[in-house]
């Protein structure tokens, strides 16, 4: 890595933003903090000693302001609906890498679906969903699938400690939810589904220490974007621990609170991917804690592969087509602890 490039951080100010900022500082790049508020982004620049650079995803010319000089642009505001168009739009005008932590399933697809012919074209590099859901299920994936050119399932379960929702996951959750109605998705037969019945129960067999558990099923999350973006899996399917789809479906569960002086919080989590081909099935996993602050190193990793050009595509890419996946997870440590597959040549 370069040290002192300049790297754009749009939502800045916001719980994951602020993490995402201090990652890239630790790593030697010089954030350019941006968004809507002014007082936030001062009160950030001000601490912290950057610049800041105020800016609108409904005002063009504030955004090429502040992507100005920079040499990416990494996106951490929601909703994502409003703000990943304009912000990919002005990183084309710039002509620099775009890299956000979407979550949204919406916004994801939209990005797939608008950018990708373009970004081909102009062999720029956009990389939706590099963050805890969305980037790590695909990277934990693409390392399990190893060398198969197919498979025919994948199933990527989550167990979260708890779940406090920021003010962030709360309004993108609203804003899914406007956009989506009463319907629920999933992915079967390599194509989407509309569904109005309840998302079924079921239990999982998470490895020790979290064991059995009960979990939602079809708690479709951005993992079922990314996965078949480049992963030849007809069916794609994650969980999530009952307890935590409580914690985040109550309007009452508080936002996280620091438990170190990270400002990382208790919460632990365990990502458990299983991918089937025939009879043989392969597993992923990966352990840490805080799920928005274990966003930051990665989409902070990604973007200095990015940079450094240790990638494998171009265009709108999912974290596992673009980069070495079983490299990039053990790049994540001490952050994340994973345990991967033996390659097929081992013994």
């Amino acid at each position: 890595m370069e040290s002192g490039r300049m790297v754009a951080v749009f939502g800045a100010y916001g719980h994951t933003g602020r993490f995402v900022v201090a990652e890239l500082t630790a790593r030697g790049f010089v954030p350019v903090l941006s968004g809507r508020d002014q007082r936030a982004l001062g009160e950030l620049a001000d601490a912290h000693g950057l610049q800041a650079r105020v800016a609108s995803a409904d005002d063009p010319a504030s955004l090429d302001r502040a992507l100005a000089g920079t040499a990416a642009v990494v996106n951490c505001a929601g909703p994502f609906a409003s703000t990943t168009g304009p912000v990919i739009e002005a990183s084309l005008r710039a002509g620099i890498p775009y890299l956000d932590v979407a979550a949204e399933i919406e916004a994801n697809l939209d990005t797939y679906a608008h950018f990708r012919e373009r970004a081909r074209d102009a062999s720029a590099v956009i990389v939706p969903a590099m963050a805890f859901f969305g980037g790590l299920g695909d990277l934990l994936a693409t390392a399990a699938m190893g060398e198969w050119t197919t498979a025919d399932e994948a199933h990527i379960a989550y167990a979260l400690s708890d779940w406090h929702p920021t003010a962030g996951t709360r309004r993108s959750g609203a804003v899914s939810r406007e956009r989506r109605g009463n319907v629920r998705l999933r992915y079967r037969g390599g194509q989407w589904e509309q569904r109005t019945d309840a998302a079924p129960t079921a239990q999982w067999d998470f490895p020790e220490p979290v064991g059995r558990r009960p979990v939602i099923a079809e708690f479709t999350m951005a993992d079922v974007v990314t996965v078949p973006q480049h992963l030849a899996i007809p069916d794609v399917t994650t969980y999530m621990t009952a307890e935590a789809v409580r914690d985040v479906a109550a309007p009452d569960t508080p936002a996280p609170t620091a438990a170190d002086e990270s400002g990382r919080s208790g919460q632990t989590f365990l990502v458990d991917v299983v991918v089937r081909s025939g009879g043989t099935r392969r597993r992923a996993t990966a352990t840490g804690q805080d799920i928005y602050a274990v966003t930051a190193p990665l989409v902070v990793e990604a973007l200095d592969r990015v940079l450094t050009g240790r990638v494998k595509a171009v265009g709108v890419t999912s974290a596992g087509e673009i980069f070495d996946a079983p490299d990039f997870l053990r790049a994540l440590a001490p952050h994340v602890t994973v345990d991967l597959p033996q390659p097929a040549h081992a013994a």
